[in-house]
């Protein structure tokens, strides 16, 4: 009697276990800052990964099938990093490894000055963030996606280049009032352009307050001004009187910058010494001012009888000094002051003149040529979008005089 024949056939394949690695690897030479941590699992997912520095934990994010873990911002030079990450296998075990290395020193650096809006500033509507380098940023790409601004509200905005030393963002549309923002420059360690870097990191936490918009009509002699959407009050103007360029209002949507009381205002914007024929030199109280060639709103006793009736000023608006008393106490940096019915535009980079570009010309002048949002990064379920996004300083204003 033949013998049973046993089943035959191949055992299936065993379950391999997860492959883990870190870069950089431990050791080797030191680092350049704007190099990134990058941590891949195979046959497996990370479940957790730890990089600190002595000045804390570092950010980062992870894919959404949470196999690539990477460091969301460049590095700090002169820095030694701790790295730790743990996946979990399809076998069911876990694997952790680790790694340590060192950022090298920089001898270079691109340092910055936020010229608006300053921390724990309550700012206008139309504010918009100005960042002005001491060196000319060849990589503005790099630089744009160290830039992080995010807010309670989400708001479309987007960078825009005047020149390689300045960096502007503008939303869209006016921030919504009462909105909290915090702008980060994570710049430490980003390469700017050869061997100069970012010199540190920047960071400011301002609070959009009111709505302040004011329309002052070059024909109408009035300026209409709303807070929150409401009118709160019709202001009698005398605006700039024309015959020449220099002696007209400029046209446009215009933000208040400043605000001055007393400010000293001559001729010598005209090229006309005040002590020579038609010159002047006055001490103006009360003057918010508008723009970089010389616009204020400010207190003009001496032309209160052509207020709401004729322009007789050099450009700035003229109001009277109780009103100019009640405006200067309303304005905020950020407020908007909008201009109508001058034949002098106002442009984009005079003052704070950003509003006067459309939207998507706006858009063009970043290096990344796209909109961000101030949503907050999302947590662990995404690569950050930050790693694909996101003129010199302006001249001193010139002064008006009556």
């Amino acid at each position: 009697m033949a013998g049973a024949a046993a089943c035959s056939g191949r055992e299936p394949d065993a379950v391999e276990t997860v492959r883990l690695a870190v870069s950089p690897a431990s050791g080797g030479g030191k680092l350049k800052p704007d190099s990134r941590i990058d941590v891949r699992a195979q046959r497996g997912t990370i479940e957790n990964v730890t990089v600190s520095t002595k000045d804390g934990v570092v950010e980062g994010d992870l894919s959404a099938d949470r196999t690539q873990w990477r460091s969301r911002w460049s590095l700090e030079p002169g820095r030694t990093y701790t790295v730790a990450a743990t996946a979990l296998g399809e076998d069911g075990k876990t694997r952790t490894v680790s790694s340590r290395f060192t950022t090298a020193e920089v001898e270079k650096t691109n340092d910055v000055t936020i010229e608006a809006p300053y921390d724990k500033e309550t700012v206008g509507v139309g504010i918009p963030i100005v960042m002005n380098f001491e060196r000319p940023v060849k990589d503005r790409a790099a630089v744009e996606r160290a830039l992080e601004v995010t807010a309670d509200r989400t708001v479309e905005g987007a960078w825009h280049w005047f020149g390689d030393q300045q960096v502007v963002f503008r939303t869209r549309q006016y921030w919504p009032a009462h909105t909290n923002v915090k702008f980060t420059a994570h710049l430490s360690g980003v390469r700017t352009g050869g061997n100069v870097y970012g010199g540190r990191n920047y960071s400011v936490d301002f609070k959009i307050g009111d709505s302040h918009v004011s329309t002052a009509g070059e024909d109408t002699h009035k300026m209409v001004v709303m807070v929150n959407g409401k009118k709160a009050r019709t202001i009698p103007t005398s605006m700039g009187k024309g015959g020449a360029r220099m002696y007209t209002t400029t046209n446009g949507v215009h933000l208040t910058m400043a605000k001055e009381d007393p400010t000293t205002m001559t001729s010598e914007w005209m090229g006309i010494s005040p002590g020579s024929p038609g010159g002047y030199s006055l001490t103006v109280y009360k003057a918010v001012r508008i723009s970089n060639s010389g616009e204020y709103v400010h207190s003009a006793p001496w032309s209160v009888g052509s207020q709401g009736h004729e322009n007789v000023s050099h450009g700035c608006i003229n109001i009277s000094p109780s009103n100019a008393k009640w405006f200067y106490k309303l304005s905020q940096r950020g407020d908007v002051v909008k201009v109508t019915g001058s034949k002098r535009e106002l442009e984009p980079d005079n003052g704070w003149g950003y509003w006067q570009l459309g939207w998507n010309d706006w858009v063009k002048g970043s290096a990344l040529k796209r909109p961000v949002t101030t949503a907050p990064h999302a947590d662990a379920a995404t690569l950050s979008s930050q790693q694909g996004r996101n003129p010199e300083a302006p001249a001193k204003q010139g002064a008006e005089g009556n």
